[in-house]
């Protein structure tokens, strides 16, 4: 039922170097699609993430139990600016615990962490809202006001938990 050619320069160039070898029997044709559906198999074992591998190592944040601001600061225990900034950054998550959360990640113990925040330099402070958008970047040093300034210019209420205004009593 194919194609015959009487001459060999009569054949297509391709069709010169192309040979079945026989006859596709029924046997034939189920051991292929047995092959391709292993083959497809073993693909998809290797290429989807597997839950272990999906997780990243080191630089985890997490989550707070309520949607609340988040203020990132990304350095190293060792740099200048970054021990300047480290009881800033215990004093604000002490006296700011609820209203915003501060977490500090040490990028020569967690290398993977200056790609993964997309950081050039250290201390870099990353700002997001309750639902986990960035709002705001500062490279270097950010002083206690600067970073409480930075929540209030998105409309965040930082003020300290439990304080009263003056001459109100409840």
């Amino acid at each position: 039922m194919g194609i015959s050619y009487e001459r060999p320069e009569e054949q297509p160039p391709l069709a010169k170097n192309i040979s079945l070898g026989g006859t596709m029997t029924l046997f034939n044709v189920k051991r292929t699609y047995l092959w391709v559906a292993l083959l497809t198999a073993a693909l998809a074992v290797i290429c989807l993430p597997w839950p272990a591998a999906a997780q990243s190592k080191g630089a985890k944040t997490p989550l707070p139990a309520k949607a609340i601001p988040l203020m990132v600061d990304v350095g190293a225990k060792k740099c200048i600016p970054c021990k300047m900034m480290a009881p800033i950054l215990e004093d604000l998550k002490k006296e700011y615990e609820g209203i915003f959360m501060v977490e500090f990640i040490d990028v020569w113990e967690n290398p993977e962490a200056s790609d993964k925040y997309r950081v050039r330099g250290i201390p870099t402070q990353i700002f997001y809202d309750a639902s986990g958008k960035e709002f705001y970047r500062h490279t270097g040093y950010f002083s206690k006001e600067q970073i409480l300034d930075t929540f209030r210019k998105q409309g965040f209420d930082v003020k300290k938990p439990g304080k009263q205004e003056k001459g109100r009593t409840s």
